[in-house]
């Protein structure tokens, strides 16, 4: 799995780049399947960052949140949380739409001849 960080209109330090991998690294035991993680910061208004984050998967178009908040971090976990629901919910669509097996299926019981 890939892990991009770029910023726009400003620079990111090395250790808020860190931090951010370290919490974007974390995804894939929402979703298994994830191929790419792309985290742009755009830094215009210093006193409101924006993050948005694209998760990308197998056999799925990417998953995509935006969030803004007072420092980067905050808006990283803003992030994270409507990713990470996301996420959730489409691995819940995929498991829920199973059919039973014709060997669970209960045959319904037949009076026996004479019982009556």
């Amino acid at each position: 799995m890939q892990i991009n960080i770029s910023a726009r209109h400003g620079e990111l330090s090395s250790a808020t780049q860190e931090k951010i991998t370290e919490k974007v690294g974390k995804l894939p035991r929402f979703f298994d399947r994830l191929t790419a993680i792309h985290v742009t910061v755009d830094m215009e208004h210093p006193d409101a960052p924006s993050i948005e984050l694209r998760v990308s998967a197998e056999h799925v178009e990417d998953f995509v949140a935006t969030d803004s908040s007072s420092s980067v971090l905050a808006a990283l976990d803003g992030v994270l949380h409507k990713v990470e629901r996301q996420l959730r919910k489409h691995k819940e669509r995929r498991t829920e739409h199973k059919a039973t097996g014709l060997k669970h299926i209960e045959t319904p019981l037949e009076p026996e001849p004479g019982a009556e």
